[in-house]
């Protein structure tokens, strides 16, 4: 008896492309096991082809002990009877089923006999990934890695609800053979398919399951589920009903949703690539076998999706389908159902409120523009197309309409008229002759293709779209002459075709002889051996310029040549938080060196975009080598992050740490994380913190955490306060004898009223170490069940840190702003009535203000355990702490009586924490840093070793 038996089966009903190559790469992988102890039963069907049994009896000849060759009775056609046929035929300890061109990982057989000898389970599952796309890419499916993120054992399938709720159990597992005589585990041979009841048939009967973490199979086939939708819905309608059975309806409940998404959602977005005629037998199809409700616990554009495909409407699946590619395209001329709920469309009442549909304005809305019809006329191209109105659109406008190409990667366009432009109900039709042969010159060589689009006027606003449409529309003999400006060697013939983001264009194809000769002719010029070794050298210089352009090599030039240079008296580079803004601590010094006119240069560096930036400075992107030339030659760096820790201080230059807030969570060399690095990297991080001159402290709380996390000595501390600050003091000021209006300006450029109180939304950074791209998280707090609730009394201003991006849903005007990009915090915090924060440094800024603050932190106990803190924030918060969203929302409704409430915590949380905050920050530091005695007093780090 061998260890495994992997049954492989070939010429069933859902026998996919491959043929004999798919059953030599399933064998293959099957004899290239590490476990050498498993077989390969090769079940064939009557009617298999030629070539495949050809050969599997190649392979049952070259390893005749190890590869099995089962002739089923003639009458077994299904590849559910020669599954069974070949489960009957097994011998090995384990049984495992493959389907042809399926691939097990080299170990994956001796995973599974460890895992399930170690824990005696009748059933052991592994991960399984399946090919995408044309490429033969190998994806594993998302939800599989929370179900295998460890190795563990259950006592029955509902302790491990994925593997029933997906079709987890489809590929990669295995049955003890005596297990499955036992219980008499049989594929059902009318079901195609079958598979996906199989799995979770085995689960539940046999008890105890082993779960491994390691890839199983690879190579699976995603569905054609156009074509295999009546079997796909069959299948699920029984592990449904299996499920039932077992007295899990809540695991059903699942198992819908999931199916939807699965399987309806992907079949939906596949409408594009389909003929005419098969999306309205699919359509049909689906209207027939799609007899249970969607459920309602879907997102609203999948829940849209399933349900018009259910209604068997072809045409509204096609637009469902553009609209789960693209989410903020208005697609839809949405209506008003009951309550005040925004609907799909008159056909299809499914609540898509919020999509935020309704708040969208023609000009600043995506539209979908469904282009109609593209064939030839009288020589030009005629194109017809309907475009969605979004509903906030003036109803008497005027439209107007331009039909333009532009060469994909260029700045050249060509715009042809639109004569024939009217509005029809909530949309404009709109139709247009081009003379692409005439008017449309390409030079023939790298702008071979363009991209069509419609620019659409009302009342001087302007909404450009692509023209939409499907893969089949455009297919057929719709050519036009092309006359590139190279001349027709270059190509001569203009073709219409959809892209793989189904939008119109054209491109310019060799369709006569001299034209197909030339195009042969330079891909031999470019392919032949002298042009790939040219190739190869052109790439090698790249890659050595690359090199040139890296950090490593940019930092090595500096430490040991650029600072060198001779100091460059007078020079300031300003940095506020790694190049992102221009605002902070940083910006309050330019500001006030610009006041006294100091004969001071400044220099400020940018990450990505200068704009925002201040004209009277130069400007830098931060790690050029114009950056690094600047900081070289510096008198003055100044910055409340960091520069890069690699980089050193040049000897005689002075750095000023403004920092960018007090603590309440650890900090430096107080932090888990950093005492867990090894002696290299704190040490690296020793010497960054060790280039500062001087440091700012707002508070002696920000001296006994701060300077001692960061081993910063006493002579360094500037007990100043933070110029940032400056701001707010004066404010407050101003308030308190003038009164709150007229508001600071901001308020004016967001579009705020008088009338509105304003709450600003600042959560605390939640990520790891800074790098690369800002991550997008979901908020903690629902700010469109805010916008529900106080949306005529409040706007919410949302600011994420500096280095996360949130992600909005679409509300009402006026009732939730995003300002994360916004330079200056101390301008927002100006102008807020109210924060909302948890662990934020922002909450001792804003108190300066006394203003009401609200600490909503559900994860408190979580927080403060895993990252450490400085004290007890419950104790001395500076307004009320609350755990969940509807004890926040009650604050916010009493928000003047939990103002009164808290207004002496408030007073003592700003005695404490900022002591030293007094308004004239920004001139204390100029004058104790940036004049002639403050400059004496620069320490030379350099020759101490410090930076390097």
């Amino acid at each position: 008896m061998t260890d495994f038996s992997c049954v492989i089966t070939s010429g069933g009903d859902t026998e996919g492309a491959g043929g004999a190559d798919a059953l030599r790469a399933s064998v293959a992988s099957v004899l290239g096991q590490s476990l050498r102890g498993a077989e390969a039963v090769v079940v064939l069907a009557a009617g298999v082809s030629a070539p495949t049994r050809t050969a599997a009896r190649a392979l049952a000849d070259s390893s005749p002990g190890r590869v099995r060759l089962i002739r089923p009775d003639p009458a077994a056609r299904t590849t559910g009877a020669l599954r069974n046929a070949g489960l009957d035929a097994a011998t090995g300890r384990y049984v495992l089923v493959l389907t042809p061109g399926e691939r097990l990982h080299r170990h994956a057989c001796r995973n599974l006999w460890q895992a399930g000898e170690r824990s005696r389970a009748d059933l052991v599952a592994g991960r399984w990934s399946r090919t995408v796309g044309e490429g033969g890419k190998e994806q594993e499916p998302p939800w599989q890695d929370e179900l295998y993120a460890r190795s563990r054992t259950v006592a029955r399938f509902a302790d491990a609800p994925g593997l029933v709720v997906r079709d987890a159990m489809v590929t990669g597992f295995c049955l003890r053979r005596e297990a499955a005589r036992r219980h008499g585990l049989r594929y059902e041979e009318d079901l195609a398919h079958g598979e996906i009841l199989f799995g979770p048939l085995a689960a539940a009967a046999v008890g105890r399951i082993a779960l491994v973490r390691r890839l199983i199979v690879t190579g699976r086939a995603v569905p054609d589920r156009a074509r295999d939708l009546t079997a796909l819905v069959e299948a699920h309608r029984r592990v449904a009903a299996a499920l039932d059975a077992h007295g899990l309806p809540a695991l059903r409940e699942e198992r819908e949703r999931a199916f939807v998404r699965e399987h309806l959602v992907p079949l939906a977005r596949s409408f594009p690539r389909l003929p005419a005629a098969r999306r309205a037998r699919v359509a049909a199809t689906a209207a027939r076998v799609l007899t249970a409700p969607v459920p309602r616990e879907l997102p609203p554009l999948e829940r849209v999706a399933a349900t018009l495909l259910a209604r068997g409407d072809a045409e509204g699946v096609l637009t469902a389908a553009y609209a789960l590619s693209r989410p903020v395209t208005v697609c839809a001329p949405v209506v008003t159902g009951e309550g005040g709920r925004v609907e799909w469309d008159d056909r299809c009442p499914v609540d898509v409120t919020e999509l935020g549909y309704q708040y969208r304005e023609f000009g600043a809305a995506r539209l979908m523009n469904r282009l109609t019809r593209c064939t030839a006329e009288e020589g030009r191209l005629l194109l017809e197309g309907r475009l969605v109105l979004p509903p906030r659109t003036a109803p008497d406008a005027p439209f107007t309409a331009t039909l333009e190409f532009r060469a994909r990667g260029g700045a050249r366009a060509v715009a042809f008229p639109v004569d024939d432009v009217r509005r029809d109900g909530n949309g404009v039709t709109w139709g247009a002759r081009a003379d692409v042969a005439r008017l449309l010159r390409p030079l023939g060589v790298r702008d071979t293709a363009w991209d069509a689009r419609l620019i659409l006027e009302a009342g001087g606003i302007r909404s450009v779209s692509d023209l939409f449409a499907p893969q089949d529309l455009v297919e057929g003999a719709v050519r036009f002459t092309a006359r590139p400006r190279l001349g027709q060697l270059a190509g001569d013939t203009w073709e219409p075709y959809i892209t793989l983001k189904d939008h119109l264009a054209l491109r310019l194809t060799a369709r006569r002889r001299p034209a197909r000769t030339t195009r042969r002719l330079v891909r031999y010029a470019t392919h032949f051996r002298p042009a790939r070794k040219a190739k190869l050298l052109v790439r090698a210089l790249r890659k050595r310029l690359d090199r040139y352009r890296s950090r490593g090599f940019k930092t090595a030039a500096y430490n040991t040549w650029l600072t060198r240079l001779p100091v460059r008296r007078g020079s300031v580079v300003l940095e506020s938080h790694m190049g992102r803004c221009y605002g902070d601590s940083p910006r309050a010094l330019h500001e006030e060196i610009r006041r006294q006119g100091l004969k001071l240069r400044s220099t400020w560096s940018y990450d990505t975009s200068p704009a925002g930036f201040p004209d009277d400075a130069r400007l830098v992107r931060r790690w050029s080598w114009r950056y690094l030339w600047a900081l070289a030659r510096a008198e003055y760096w100044v910055d409340n992050q960091g520069f890069p820790q690699a980089l050193r201080k040049p000897a005689r230059t002075t750095y000023l740490q403004t920092w960018h807030g007090s603590a309440y969570k650890r900090m430096g060399f107080d932090e888990t994380r950093v005492r867990l690095q090894d002696a290299l990297q704190r040490e690296r991080l020793q010497q960054a913190v060790h280039r500062f001159d001087h440091f700012l402290v707002r508070s002696e709380h920000d001296v006994a955490t701060l300077a001692r996390a960061y081993r910063l000595p006493e002579d360094r501390l500037l007990r100043t306060g933070y110029p940032r600050n400056d701001a707010l003091i004066a404010e407050r000021a101003r308030t308190e004898t003038e009164g709150r209006l007229p508001r600071p300006p901001l308020a004016g450029a967001l579009g705020i009223d008088d009338h509105r109180k304003v709450v600003l939304y600042a959560p605390t950074f939640r990520g790891g170490p800074a790098g690369g791209k800002q991550a997008r998280r979901r908020l903690l707090l629902d700010v469109r069940e805010f916008a529900d609730r106080f949306g005529d009394m409040y706007t919410l201003l949302v600011r994420a840190h500096y280095l996360e991006a949130a992600r909005l849903p679409v509300c009402p005007p006026g009732t939730v702003i995003d300002v994360s990009r916004h330079h200056d915090v101390s301008e927002v915090l100006a102008l807020a009535d109210v924060l909302v924060t948890d662990y934020s440094s922002i909450m001792f800024d804003f108190a300066l203000l006394d203003r009401p603050v609200i600490l909503y932190a559900p994860d408190l106990d979580t927080y403060a355990a895993e990252r450490g803190s400085y004290f007890d924030l419950r104790e001395k918060a500076p307004g009320p702490v609350v755990a969940t969203q509807e004890e926040l929302f009650a604050e916010l409704a009493e928000v003047k009586k939990s103002d009164i409430r808290h207004a002496p915590q408030r007073a003592a949380f700003a005695q404490e924490f900022g002591a030293y905050d007094r308004g004239d920050a920004a001139r204390r530091v100029v004058a104790a840093v940036f004049s002639p005695q403050g400059a004496s007093r620069t320490t030379d780090h350099h020759r101490q070793g410090a930076g390097r």
